[in-house]
Formats: C-alpha cells, sequence, structure tokens
C-alpha cells in the first residue's frame, strides 16, 4: 500500500490525561489487581487455597480499585489536560479507596446480619460516604447531565412523600437510604455492575487485546483490500471496517476517531463530499455498536435484566444490525452510481495476501469468541480464552505487532480508562434503580404510563421512541437504555410486546442520539475529523441512516426479526423487510440499479420519489403493527405504491438515453 492512506493509530485513540509518572503507575497497579480480581473470579481460582470471595465482596472490590482512578484519570471540571491530579483527586481517590476497603472488609456481616436494614452508626456513615463519592465519579465519566439524574433517584426516597399524586410515594430516612445504596443488591451493587463484573469485564480485556495488536489496522487494510477497487469503494469499506471495530470497541466515538482517520480521507479522494463522508462513517460507527458478536456493555446488561444467556441477544440482534449495514450499503452503491463514483486504484489498496498474513490471528480470535458464545455457550469464559489464544499467537507469529515493555503498559493504560468510565457510570446509574425499588415507584410509574397511553402500544412506542432519544443526548447509551429498561420497558411488555424486542427497541434509539442533532456526538466527532460543519454533517448523518429509525419499529411488532417463531415466518418477514429496505435505501439516493435515476435531485423529484418511500416502509412493516391487516395486505399497497413510479423512471430515462444517442 502506498503513503496515501493515512495509517491508523495502535493503542488509545482518544485524549487522556497526563497525570504524572507517581498516578500512572497507581493505576496501573490498580488496573492489573482488577484482572487478577475479574480472573480470580470467573475461574473461581481462590476456591483451590479454601476461600471464597462472595458475589458483594467481589464487586466492592471492583470498586474499591477502578473508582479511585476515576479521580486521577478524569479531572475535578473541564476536558482532559496536561494537568496532574490535584490534591483533591489524590484525596478523593484515598478517601474511596479507604471507603470501598470498609466494605471489602465487612463484606460478610453485611449480607449475614442484614446490615442493608440495620445497619450500624459506622456503616451509616460510609455508606454516605460512598453515596457522594459515586454520584462524583458519575459526573467525571458521563458528565453533569447523567449525574444530576442519578442525584435526583437516588435522593427521591428522602423526599417521596412531598411529591404530587403521581409520583407520590412512601419516603425513608437518610441513614436508610444511605444503608440501602451502599450494600444492598438493588443499588450501587445492582443489576448494572453485576453485569459489568460477571460478563463485560472480560470483553473489555478482549477488545482492548485486539485493538492493541493492530485489529484496527488490520480491519480497515482487509476493507481496503476487498472493497476499496469497486465504486465508491472507500464508502463500503467505511461501512465494513467501522462495524467491525464498532462491534468490539462498544464506543461510537472512539470508533469514528479510530477508522475515520483513514476512511474519511480516501472518500473525499474518491470524489465524495466532506459532510457525506462524515455522515457515512458516523452510521457506520453507530451500527458497529449494535451488531454482534460484542454490542457493547448495554447488550451485557440487557442480558441480565432479561434473565436470558447473552448469546441469546446476540442472535437476536444479528437480522436487524443486518438490515441497517444493507440499508447502508445500498445507499453507498446507489450514491456511487448516480454520481460516477469509482473505486481507488490498486496502487493505492493494501495486498490481500499480504494484509491477511500480517493479521490472520485476529480473525482467528474472533471466529474462536463466537464460537464459544454461540456454541459451546460460554460467555463468561470466551473473552479470556480468546484473549489469551490471541496474545499468544501475536507474541508467537507477528513480527509487526509484537509486544514489548511500552505495548503492556499502553495496553495497561486503555484498560485504566475503560474499567474507571464503566465502574463509575453503571455504578451510579445502579443507584436510580436503588432509589425507584426503595420507593416502589417503577411500579407505579409502570401503571401511569399505561393510564395515559390507554393501553395503546403505538403511543407507548412513540413516548419511548422520543424519551430515548432526548435522554441519549445526556447519557451514555449504556445509562440510557436502563433508566429506560426500568421505566418504559415493563410497560411494553404489558401490553403484549415481545420482552426481547421490547428491550432492543430501546437500545436501538438510545443509540439514535450520536446521529441525531442537536448533540450528535458520533457526528460532531466525525466532522472534526472531515474539516465540515457540525450541524450540517449530523442532518447528513441522519439522512443516511435514516432507515434505523423505522427498524426498530419493524422487529418490535415482528419479533420473527429477532428469529423468533416458525421459520416459515422468520424468513418471510426477513425477505419483506430486505425488499423493503433496498427500496428504501435507493428511494434515499434517488438512484436504482436497472431503473437509473429516480428522477431529478429538486422538490419536484423528491415528491415524486415520496410515495416510493411510503410503499418501501409498508412491505418492510409488518401486518401485526396496523390491526386487521396482513402482511401480505402491506406488500401489495406498497407494490401499488412504487411499480407505477417506477415505471415512469424507467419511461423517462430510456427517452432520455435513445435522445442523447440520437444527438
Amino acid at each position: 500500500m502506498t503513503g496515501q492512506i493515512p495509517s491508523i493509530p495502535d493503542g488509545e485513540t482518544v485524549p487522556v490525561r497526563n497525570i504524572g509518572t507517581v498516578a500512572r503507575w497507581v493505576t496501573r497497579i490498580a488496573t492489573i489487581a482488577l484482572i487478577v480480581l475479574g480472573t480470580n473470579q470467573t475461574f473461581n481460582i481462590s476456591s483451590r487455597l479454601n476461600y471464597t470471595i462472595i458475589e458483594n465482596q467481589y464487586l466492592y472490590g471492583i470498586l474499591a480499585l477502578a473508582i479511585p482512578m476515576v479521580f486521577l484519570l478524569f479531572p475535578l471540571h473541564g476536558k482532559l489536560t496536561d494537568s496532574k491530579p490535584t490534591v483533591i483527586d489524590w484525596a478523593l481517590a484515598a478517601l474511596a479507596f479507604g471507603c470501598l476497603g470498609y466494605f471489602v472488609y465487612y463484606a460478610y456481616p453485611i449480607v449475614l446480619l442484614g446490615w442493608e436494614m440495620i445497619p450500624p452508626p459506622s456503616a451509616i456513615v460510609m455508606g454516605a460516604i460512598l453515596w457522594g463519592l459515586i454520584i462524583e465519579a458519575g459526573r467525571r465519566t458521563g458528565g453533569i447531565i447523567l449525574a444530576c439524574i442519578v442525584a435526583f433517584f437516588s435522593f427521591y426516597p428522602l423526599f417521596a412523600d412531598k411529591m404530587p399524586g403521581p409520583i407520590s410515594a412512601f419516603s425513608s430516612p437518610f441513614s436508610f437510604a444511605a444503608a440501602y445504596h451502599s450494600m444492598s443488591l438493588e443499588s450501587i451493587l445492582g443489576i448494572p455492575l453485576k453485569a459489568f463484573a460477571n460478563l463485560v469485564f472480560g470483553f473489555i480485556i478482549f477488545g482492548a487485546a485486539l485493538e492493541h495488536t493492530g485489529a484496527g489496522r488490520f480491519f480497515i487494510n482487509l476493507a481496503f483490500a476487498l472493497l476499496g477497487h469497486v465504486r465508491g469503494g472507500p464508502a463500503k469499506v467505511a461501512i465494513v471496517s467501522s462495524g467491525l471495530m464498532g462491534s468490539l470497541s462498544g464506543s461510537v466515538v472512539t470508533n469514528v476517531m479510530t477508522t475515520g482517520v483513514m476512511t474519511i480521507p480516501a472518500m473525499r479522494r474518491s470524489g465524495m463530499k466532506g459532510v457525506t463522508a462524515a455522515g457515512i462513517e458516523t452510521c457506520a460507527s453507530t451500527g458497529g455498536v449494535l451488531m454482534p458478536p460484542v454490542m457493547g456493555a448495554a447488550a451485557f446488561v440487557m442480558a441480565h435484566f432479561l434473565q436470558t444467556p447473552y448469546a441469546n441477544i446476540a442472535i437476536a440482534a444479528a437480522v436487524p444490525a443486518f438490515l441497517y449495514f444493507f440499508g447502508l450499503f445500498i445507499q453507498i452503491d446507489a450514491r456511487a452510481a448516480r454520481d460516477g463514483l469509482k473505486g481507488m486504484p490498486d496502487d493505492e489498496l493494501p495486498e490481500l495476501r499480504q494484509t491477511l498474513k500480517e493479521g490472520w490471528h485476529h480473525i482467528f480470535a474472533i471466529v474462536l469468541l463466537v464460537f464459544m458464545l454461540l456454541v459451546m455457550r460460554r460467555e463468561s469464559l470466551a473473552p479470556f480464552y480468546a484473549t489469551l489464544v490471541l496474545l499468544a499467537i501475536n507474541q508467537i507469529f507477528s513480527r509487526t505487532n509484537r509486544w514489548g515493555k511500552a505495548e503492556v503498559l499502553a495496553f495497561l493504560d486503555s484498560l485504566a480508562r475503560l474499567f474507571a468510565i464503566l465502574a463509575a457510570t453503571l455504578g451510579a446509574v445502579g443507584m436510580i434503580v436503588g432509589g425507584l425499588s426503595m420507593t416502589g415507584l417503577a411500579g407505579t410509574l409502570v401503571n401511569d404510563l399505561l393510564f395515559i397511553a390507554g393501553g395503546s402500544p403505538y403511543l407507548l412506542l412513540l413516548m419511548g421512541a422520543v424519551t430515548s432519544l432526548i435522554l441519549g443526548v445526556g447519557m451514555t447509551a449504556t445509562a440510557c437504555y436502563i433508566f429506560l429498561a426500568i421505566m418504559l420497558a415493563p410497560a411494553l411488555i404489558q401490553v403484549g410486546l415481545d420482552p426481547l424486542a421490547v428491550h432492543l427497541f430501546i437500545f436501538y434509539w438510545g443509540m439514535l442520539s450520536f446521529i441525531t442533532p442537536p448533540v450528535a456526538l458520533g457526528a460532531f466527532a466525525a466532522a472534526s475529523v472531515a474539516n465540515t460543519p457540525p450541524m450540517r454533517t449530523g442532518f447528513e448523518s441522519m439522512r443516511i441512516g435514516s432507515v434505523i429509525y423505522f427498524i426498530p419499529f419493524f422487529f418490535v411488532f415482528d419479533p420473527g426479526l429477532i428469529l423468533v417463531g416458525e421459520w416459515q415466518n422468520i424468513v418471510f418477514s426477513i425477505v419483506l423487510a430486505l425488499f423493503g429496505v433496498f427500496v428504501f435505501a435507493c428511494a434515499i439516493q434517488g438512484y436504482m440499479a436497472g431503473i437509473g435515476p429516480l428522477f431529478s435531485r429538486n422538490a419536484l423529484g423528491t415528491l415524486l420519489r415520496l410515495p416510493i418511500l411510503v410503499g418501501a416502509v409498508l412491505i418492510a412493516l409488518p401486518g401485526e403493527a396496523i390491526p386487521n391487516w396482513s402482511d401480505t395486505d402491506l406488500l401489495i399497497i406498497g407494490l401499488v405504491l412504487i411499480v407505477p413510479v417506477l415505471a415512469m423512471a424507467y419511461f423517462l430515462n430510456t427517452r432520455a438515453r435513445a435522445t442523447v444517442a440520437t444527438i
């Protein structure tokens, strides 16, 4: 490959605070201790020494090592800077370690003597300190909006009886609330943190190992070698590479900043506008987090909420993710054909054989991971074995990515940041669950939502979509999902919708905030790479990824799209959805293979394409979405809308070609 395609940076791809030598080594030692603790708990190694770490002791241990790192890695206010941790940061880190060390030491009495209900005075004091520390840690890692929401719901039990009727509940004294938040398994130590400690933990290590063994560069080079030469090649490379990397990193912004530095310049060199290139990268990176085998922390939390193996979540998410990427791919191909965009010259592309020779071990590790997840159903063990195999092969066979001291330290630094962010965010979000659990408000709100919506699944889904979008602006996708899984999902399930489809619906709409203005974080990150106007990039991302706004409604009304039901119905549903998405993508870009341009690119052309868009949505929409209608009825109506318009476009294109030929 020539030097014209910029190389992808290995290791950390986001700004990291320069915390100084002492603090850096403290975080590295804490990270090593976390790896040892998590590995021990997964494989139950300490039982061979006749010692077992009970669940709450393990969770306190995770927090005791991760929360102090938050105060060292993230400054008190503002963005990451080169300033070293202040005295306040060190004091908070020491306080967090001491406070959580107290709970680690007294883990057995907490369980055996029921301290969450009858706490001693010292436990109340430590619980109150932990309460404040977790909110501050959540603010530093998740932002002020997340911290405000967590603070409100965690303090809600103190004044619940003063609130108006629909949201009124029994209040609790401060001492009880502090004990409940800090020592019950329903708050800080609740479902979000359990999912992180028992499932997400290993996948974080695997994802970081992949990244630091050159997986990012390998996936992008592989995509360039396979697709770089076809029409719109760089854009198709962005879809494939960002999809692969997003599935493993679980972060939209990190994915954009990693793959975008290569794909966006390549797209622009092929003749694509900067705003379009940034929009494509944003949509591909967003879709990557929705794609199995690793979908980010929210999917693992979902498995805990639904009490189902993670493999079931990954399998169910496969078809919706494929529909989204299929729509993106068709849009790119249609746009490239419409604008006459060519692929890249062969001398600018990496050689396929050399690319596979240098990075085959990444594919092997991913295949091993998927096999253990989907066939062996060992989701807690799979990432540890896959990581071990990946690192062993990398050290033995790889010449370009073999680790030395610098690479090991970079790996630990990357893990430190990931552990700190997730532990703080999920611990904080757990207090939302704790506040609702303490007051019993969750059940009341479910009944209120059902009353407001009149039991209508349509109104509830619209409420859920809008709420998810709004919350996704100010919260991480995982925090947004957890909040709505408590507040909204039970109401949707109660009106008869499939539980897994409901949770995926909430997850999808929470992710849409990354491409939807006014705060489209993924689009803004891509705009910084492409040097384009952020808001214009956000609206272009919305247009390019428009099919994703409909896909959640498709599968929530038809569980066949999440592979639930009879195989005949599943196949029929998938075929209709694929056809509908294909037509929709072509209409959005104004070009369809075999027909050519779909009218001119002006207001009149857009108006003429409108029946195609409506017909495409009706074809993909399940019959269950409209009472007394079947899939066949919607297919017929969709074809009635689409076929005449496509026939007119074909006639106009044929006449135009004939006119050009006579001239």
